[in-house]
């Protein structure tokens, strides 16, 4: 068996402090994947919202008749 006769001890790199450009960078991208995660929440829930529309409407569940809005606005009188 070998004996080593030296013991070899690898140096931690100390931790730097991070830069100003670095800390911009951090904060810019954490406000994007935020704006992003929102962004894609809102769709998934418009997109399931439609297909629930769009199943309704072939089941023939949502009629045009007897709804309130059903595209016949009524004006006011202007005089």
């Amino acid at each position: 068996m070998i004996v080593p006769t030296k013991i070899y001890v690898i140096p931690k790199a100390e931790p730097r402090p991070e830069t100003t450009m670095e800390k911009t960078t951090r904060v810019v991208r954490e406000e994007l994947d935020a704006a992003a995660e929102k962004r894609l929440t809102k769709a998934l829930e418009l997109r399931a919202a439609r297909l629930a529309k769009e199943a309704d409407v072939v089941a023939g569940v949502g009629s045009s008749q007897g709804k309130a809005g059903s595209g016949t606005a009524k004006t006011k009188d202007k005089f």
